[in-house]
Protein backbone atom coordinates (compact mmCIF):
# COMPACT_ATOMS: atom_id res chain seq x y z
CA UNK A 1 0.00 0.00 0.00
CA UNK A 2 2.61 2.64 1.11
CA UNK A 3 5.43 3.88 -1.95
CA UNK A 4 8.42 4.98 0.11
CA UNK A 5 8.71 7.87 -2.80
CA UNK A 6 5.39 9.78 -2.29
CA UNK A 7 6.75 13.20 -3.50
CA UNK A 8 5.76 13.28 -6.78
CA UNK A 9 2.53 12.24 -6.04
CA UNK A 10 2.27 15.00 -3.19
CA UNK A 11 3.21 17.40 -5.90
CA UNK A 12 0.27 16.39 -8.57
CA UNK A 13 -2.79 16.55 -5.49
CA UNK A 14 -1.06 19.52 -4.24
CA UNK A 15 -1.17 21.71 -7.31
CA UNK A 16 -4.65 20.22 -8.31
CA UNK A 17 -6.00 21.55 -5.04
CA UNK A 18 -4.57 24.94 -5.94
CA UNK A 19 -6.07 24.80 -9.51
CA UNK A 20 -9.41 24.15 -8.45
CA UNK A 21 -8.83 26.77 -5.84
CA UNK A 22 -7.67 29.51 -8.98
CA UNK A 23 -10.70 28.29 -11.02
CA UNK A 24 -13.07 29.01 -8.08
CA UNK A 25 -12.28 32.27 -6.95
CA UNK A 26 -12.51 33.37 -10.82
CA UNK A 27 -16.01 31.93 -11.19
CA UNK A 28 -16.87 33.52 -7.34
CA UNK A 29 -15.56 36.92 -9.18
CA UNK A 30 -17.50 36.81 -12.48
CA UNK A 31 -20.70 36.15 -10.64
CA UNK A 32 -20.51 39.31 -8.52
CA UNK A 33 -19.44 40.93 -11.84
CA UNK A 34 -22.23 39.88 -13.41
CA UNK A 35 -24.73 40.69 -10.83
CA UNK A 36 -25.87 43.59 -12.58
CA UNK A 37 -29.64 43.59 -11.16
CA UNK A 38 -31.83 42.65 -8.57
CA UNK A 39 -30.91 43.14 -4.39
CA UNK A 40 -27.26 44.17 -3.79
CA UNK A 41 -26.14 45.05 -7.27
CA UNK A 42 -25.70 48.88 -6.40
CA UNK A 43 -22.81 47.44 -4.53
CA UNK A 44 -19.09 47.11 -6.13
CA UNK A 45 -18.01 43.87 -7.44
CA UNK A 46 -16.59 41.75 -4.22
CA UNK A 47 -12.85 40.72 -4.63
CA UNK A 48 -10.88 38.26 -2.65
CA UNK A 49 -8.40 38.94 0.30
CA UNK A 50 -5.21 36.95 -0.53
CA UNK A 51 -3.17 35.94 2.38
CA UNK A 52 -0.17 33.71 2.52
CA UNK A 53 -0.54 31.62 5.72
CA UNK A 54 2.13 29.70 7.70
CA UNK A 55 2.97 27.05 9.73
CA UNK A 56 6.06 26.17 12.49
CA UNK A 57 6.79 23.01 14.16
CA UNK A 58 7.11 23.28 17.68
CA UNK A 59 11.09 24.14 17.20
CA UNK A 60 10.29 27.38 15.37
CA UNK A 61 10.70 25.53 11.84
CA UNK A 62 8.65 25.49 8.70
CA UNK A 63 6.10 23.06 8.39
CA UNK A 64 3.91 24.01 5.21
CA UNK A 65 1.25 26.88 4.88
CA UNK A 66 -0.71 27.74 2.10
CA UNK A 67 -3.48 30.55 1.04
CA UNK A 68 -6.18 32.48 2.93
CA UNK A 69 -8.83 33.84 -0.09
CA UNK A 70 -11.48 35.53 1.61
CA UNK A 71 -14.47 37.67 0.15
CA UNK A 72 -16.29 40.07 2.51
CA UNK A 73 -19.50 42.17 1.92
CA UNK A 74 -20.38 41.40 -1.99
CA UNK A 75 -22.90 41.66 -4.06
CA UNK A 76 -24.00 38.28 -4.12
CA UNK A 77 -21.38 36.86 -1.59
CA UNK A 78 -21.55 38.16 1.74
CA UNK A 79 -18.37 36.02 3.11
CA UNK A 80 -16.82 33.30 1.81
CA UNK A 81 -13.13 31.61 2.36
CA UNK A 82 -11.28 29.15 -0.50
CA UNK A 83 -8.23 27.78 1.56
CA UNK A 84 -5.90 25.92 0.04
CA UNK A 85 -2.33 23.88 2.32
CA UNK A 86 -0.37 21.70 2.15
CA UNK A 87 1.28 21.21 5.89
CA UNK A 88 3.56 18.19 7.03
CA UNK A 89 5.75 17.89 10.40
CA UNK A 90 5.32 15.52 13.50
CA UNK A 91 1.69 14.76 14.46
CA UNK A 92 1.02 14.94 18.43
CA UNK A 93 -0.79 12.76 21.21
CA UNK A 94 -4.22 14.25 20.12
CA UNK A 95 -3.92 14.16 16.43
CA UNK A 96 -2.69 10.07 16.63
CA UNK A 97 -5.72 9.13 18.95
CA UNK A 98 -8.11 11.03 16.42
CA UNK A 99 -6.57 9.51 13.24
CA UNK A 100 -5.69 5.87 14.84
CA UNK A 101 -9.62 5.72 16.68
CA UNK A 102 -10.91 5.54 13.04
CA UNK A 103 -8.45 3.19 11.27
CA UNK A 104 -5.03 0.93 11.93
CA UNK A 105 -2.27 2.87 10.81
CA UNK A 106 1.24 0.80 10.90
CA UNK A 107 4.27 2.62 12.53
CA UNK A 108 2.37 6.15 13.45
CA UNK A 109 3.57 5.54 16.96
CA UNK A 110 7.01 5.20 15.79
CA UNK A 111 7.24 7.28 13.10
CA UNK A 112 4.53 10.14 13.34
CA UNK A 113 5.93 12.08 9.92
CA UNK A 114 2.20 13.30 8.14
CA UNK A 115 1.93 15.53 5.22
CA UNK A 116 -1.47 16.89 4.55
CA UNK A 117 -3.20 18.99 1.46
CA UNK A 118 -5.99 20.08 0.48
CA UNK A 119 -8.50 22.81 -0.10
CA UNK A 120 -11.35 24.03 1.49
CA UNK A 121 -14.40 26.76 0.92
CA UNK A 122 -17.56 27.56 2.61
CA UNK A 123 -19.66 30.35 0.99
CA UNK A 124 -22.13 32.57 3.17
CA UNK A 125 -24.51 34.27 0.89
CA UNK A 126 -26.10 37.69 0.87
CA UNK A 127 -29.78 36.59 -0.56
CA UNK A 128 -31.49 34.21 1.89
CA UNK A 129 -32.92 32.09 -1.36
CA UNK A 130 -29.61 31.00 -2.24
CA UNK A 131 -28.27 28.38 0.15
CA UNK A 132 -24.82 28.26 1.43
CA UNK A 133 -22.35 25.74 0.34
CA UNK A 134 -19.27 23.81 1.89
CA UNK A 135 -16.26 21.86 -0.54
CA UNK A 136 -13.40 20.16 0.99
CA UNK A 137 -11.13 17.56 -0.95
CA UNK A 138 -7.52 16.55 0.91
CA UNK A 139 -5.10 14.10 0.79
CA UNK A 140 -3.21 12.86 3.81
CA UNK A 141 0.30 10.98 3.93
CA UNK A 142 1.90 8.93 6.81
CA UNK A 143 4.77 6.55 6.34
CA UNK A 144 2.07 3.96 7.54
CA UNK A 145 -0.48 4.70 5.31
CA UNK A 146 -2.11 7.06 2.68
CA UNK A 147 -6.04 8.31 2.15
CA UNK A 148 -8.31 10.85 0.65
CA UNK A 149 -11.35 12.60 1.58
CA UNK A 150 -13.76 15.38 1.79
CA UNK A 151 -17.19 16.09 0.24
CA UNK A 152 -19.84 18.81 -0.73
CA UNK A 153 -22.93 19.52 0.84
CA UNK A 154 -25.39 22.47 0.41
CA UNK A 155 -27.21 24.17 3.44
CA UNK A 156 -30.45 26.49 2.40
CA UNK A 157 -32.09 28.46 5.03
CA UNK A 158 -34.71 27.99 3.03
CA UNK A 159 -35.22 25.05 0.66
CA UNK A 160 -36.27 24.33 -2.69
CA UNK A 161 -36.85 20.89 -3.32
CA UNK A 162 -35.85 21.44 -6.92
CA UNK A 163 -32.50 23.29 -6.29
CA UNK A 164 -31.52 19.81 -3.61
CA UNK A 165 -32.48 17.68 -6.81
CA UNK A 166 -30.23 19.48 -9.26
CA UNK A 167 -27.52 19.66 -6.84
CA UNK A 168 -27.64 15.95 -5.86
CA UNK A 169 -27.94 14.94 -9.58
CA UNK A 170 -24.95 16.42 -10.75
CA UNK A 171 -22.70 15.19 -7.79
CA UNK A 172 -24.31 11.77 -9.13
CA UNK A 173 -23.19 12.10 -12.47
CA UNK A 174 -19.73 12.92 -11.41
CA UNK A 175 -19.52 9.84 -9.13
CA UNK A 176 -20.66 7.51 -11.20
CA UNK A 177 -18.32 6.52 -13.42
CA UNK A 178 -15.95 5.50 -10.39
CA UNK A 179 -18.47 2.70 -9.41
CA UNK A 180 -22.52 3.06 -9.42
CA UNK A 181 -21.95 2.57 -5.38
CA UNK A 182 -20.16 5.22 -4.49
CA UNK A 183 -22.75 8.44 -4.39
CA UNK A 184 -25.36 6.80 -2.49
CA UNK A 185 -22.93 5.09 0.29
CA UNK A 186 -21.22 8.55 0.62
CA UNK A 187 -24.66 10.67 0.19
CA UNK A 188 -25.40 8.50 3.04
CA UNK A 189 -22.04 8.91 5.26
CA UNK A 190 -22.87 12.68 4.40
CA UNK A 191 -26.52 12.61 5.72
CA UNK A 192 -24.50 10.82 9.27
CA UNK A 193 -21.73 13.50 8.98
CA UNK A 194 -23.86 16.68 8.78
CA UNK A 195 -26.07 15.66 11.40
CA UNK A 196 -26.27 17.93 14.60
CA UNK A 197 -26.97 15.44 17.85
CA UNK A 198 -27.56 18.30 20.78
CA UNK A 199 -30.31 19.58 17.59
CA UNK A 200 -31.90 16.29 16.00
CA UNK A 201 -31.87 17.78 12.66
CA UNK A 202 -29.49 18.02 9.68
CA UNK A 203 -27.32 20.89 9.24
CA UNK A 204 -28.36 21.36 5.03
CA UNK A 205 -30.05 19.36 2.76
CA UNK A 206 -26.68 16.82 2.55
CA UNK A 207 -24.23 16.22 0.20
CA UNK A 208 -21.35 13.30 -0.33
CA UNK A 209 -18.82 12.97 2.50
CA UNK A 210 -16.20 10.76 2.36
CA UNK A 211 -12.74 10.27 4.62
CA UNK A 212 -10.02 7.52 4.58
CA UNK A 213 -10.73 6.50 1.21
CA UNK A 214 -7.80 4.21 -0.13
CA UNK A 215 -8.33 1.83 -2.61
CA UNK A 216 -4.79 0.73 -2.97
CA UNK A 217 -4.71 2.45 -6.53
CA UNK A 218 -3.49 6.09 -5.44
CA UNK A 219 -4.08 6.93 -9.42
CA UNK A 220 -7.64 5.90 -9.42
CA UNK A 221 -8.77 7.30 -6.03
CA UNK A 222 -6.90 11.13 -7.12
CA UNK A 223 -9.06 10.75 -9.96
CA UNK A 224 -12.26 10.04 -7.89
CA UNK A 225 -11.31 13.26 -5.79
CA UNK A 226 -10.64 15.21 -8.72
CA UNK A 227 -14.21 14.64 -9.80
CA UNK A 228 -15.29 15.60 -6.87
CA UNK A 229 -13.53 19.03 -6.99
CA UNK A 230 -14.72 19.51 -10.67
CA UNK A 231 -18.72 18.80 -10.09
CA UNK A 232 -18.81 21.60 -7.86
CA UNK A 233 -18.89 24.98 -9.93
CA UNK A 234 -22.04 23.76 -11.87
CA UNK A 235 -23.85 21.75 -8.97
CA UNK A 236 -23.82 25.50 -6.94
CA UNK A 237 -23.82 27.97 -9.45
CA UNK A 238 -26.79 27.05 -10.90
CA UNK A 239 -27.92 27.54 -7.42
CA UNK A 240 -27.09 31.12 -7.11
CA UNK A 241 -27.86 32.06 -10.68
CA UNK A 242 -31.58 30.93 -10.12
CA UNK A 243 -32.24 32.25 -7.03
CA UNK A 244 -29.80 35.53 -6.66
CA UNK A 245 -32.34 37.83 -7.90
CA UNK A 246 -35.16 36.95 -5.99
CA UNK A 247 -36.44 39.76 -3.67
CA UNK A 248 -36.18 39.13 0.45
CA UNK A 249 -37.89 40.35 3.54
CA UNK A 250 -36.68 41.46 7.45
CA UNK A 251 -38.31 37.12 7.93
CA UNK A 252 -36.38 35.70 5.44
CA UNK A 253 -33.12 37.31 6.44
CA UNK A 254 -33.87 36.51 10.03
CA UNK A 255 -34.38 32.54 9.34
CA UNK A 256 -31.11 32.76 7.47
CA UNK A 257 -28.84 34.23 10.48
CA UNK A 258 -30.31 31.68 13.05
CA UNK A 259 -29.81 29.03 10.10
CA UNK A 260 -26.12 30.31 10.06
CA UNK A 261 -26.54 29.84 14.08
CA UNK A 262 -26.70 25.97 13.26
CA UNK A 263 -23.66 25.90 11.09
CA UNK A 264 -21.65 27.70 13.36
CA UNK A 265 -22.44 25.36 16.23
CA UNK A 266 -21.43 22.25 13.92
CA UNK A 267 -18.01 23.38 12.82
CA UNK A 268 -16.96 24.31 16.11
CA UNK A 269 -18.23 21.25 18.19
CA UNK A 270 -17.90 18.59 15.27
CA UNK A 271 -16.15 19.60 12.58
CA UNK A 272 -13.32 17.02 12.00
CA UNK A 273 -11.73 19.36 10.02
CA UNK A 274 -12.11 22.21 12.39
CA UNK A 275 -10.46 20.09 15.13
CA UNK A 276 -7.61 18.97 13.30
CA UNK A 277 -6.27 22.07 12.28
CA UNK A 278 -6.04 23.40 15.49
CA UNK A 279 -4.73 19.95 16.46
CA UNK A 280 -1.82 20.64 14.15
CA UNK A 281 -1.10 24.18 15.27
CA UNK A 282 -2.88 25.54 11.57
CA UNK A 283 -3.15 30.04 11.33
CA UNK A 284 -6.10 29.76 13.39
CA UNK A 285 -7.90 32.45 11.03
CA UNK A 286 -7.72 30.10 8.17
CA UNK A 287 -9.36 26.98 10.22
CA UNK A 288 -12.12 29.27 11.63
CA UNK A 289 -12.80 30.92 7.90
CA UNK A 290 -16.02 29.04 7.98
CA UNK A 291 -17.68 31.03 10.38
CA UNK A 292 -20.30 33.35 9.24
CA UNK A 293 -20.25 37.09 9.30
CA UNK A 294 -23.39 37.25 11.14
CA UNK A 295 -25.71 34.62 13.01
CA UNK A 296 -28.36 34.82 15.64
CA UNK A 297 -29.24 32.54 18.43
CA UNK A 298 -33.11 32.47 19.82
Amino acid sequence: MTDPDFDDRKARAAAWFRALRDQIVAAFEAVEDSHGTGPMSDRAPGRFEVTDTKRHAPDGSDAGGGLMSVMRGGRVFEKVGVNVSAVYGQLGDAAQRSLTARKEIPGLDSDPRFWASGISLVAHMQNPHVPAVHLNTRMFWTPGAWWFGGGTDLNPCIEYPEDTADFHATLKAHCDPHGPDLYPRFKEWADEYFYIPHRKRARGVGGIFYDDYCTGDWDADFAFTQDVGKSFLPAFLAQVDRRRGMAWTDADKETQLIHRGLYAEYNLVYDRGTKFGLQTGHDPDAVLMSLPPFARWV
